[in-house]
């Protein structure tokens, strides 16, 4: 169990996925901070809202894009952004300054070894868990990020 679980944003404008999402940071021991359906609603929980941690789908259905939060969050430099994408290669290089990228569709598994990852490099990096596969690392945080 985490001494002090991460507060976690999820920006994604599927519910069923959203609410299995929820469950999973759940049962990781961590606390949902919100859930946010499109950019919008994303924005008025990241101003009013303390946040570790955000997973947000690049693909939103209000016509708003996940890169539109990402670039949001910027101003933040304490919150961790993660996308959750079916098609990575469609991101910027520089990945809209997410800390990485979870490709859809993910297992639970997957999923969790991520969060697990990303907890300890957040908390205390490097991470001492190995990288998982379901998890691509943004090439600014390789070095920093790289097992000791």
């Amino acid at each position: 169990m985490n001494a002090q679980p991460m507060k976690i944003l999820i920006v994604e404008d599927e519910a069923l996925l959203a609410l299995e999402l929820e469950s999973l940071i759940e049962e990781a021991g961590h606390n949902v901070a919100g859930w946010a359906p499109g950019v919008k609603e994303a924005m008025g929980i990241i101003e009013s809202t303390p946040i570790d941690l955000a997973f947000i789908d690049v693909q939103l259905r209000d016509g708003g894009s996940g890169i539109d939060v990402a670039r949001h969050l910027g101003r933040f430099p304490s919150i961790y952004y993660v996308f959750l994408t079916a098609n990575p290669k469609r991101l910027p290089e520089d990945l809209a300054g997410a800390c990485g990228v979870i490709a859809k569709p993910y297992s639970i598994n997957g999923l969790l070894t991520s969060l697990q990852y990303l907890e300890q490099g957040i908390r205390r990096p490097p991470p001492a868990v190995a990288q998982p596969e379901s998890f691509t690392l943004a090439s600014r945080l390789s070095s920093a990020w790289a097992a000791g």
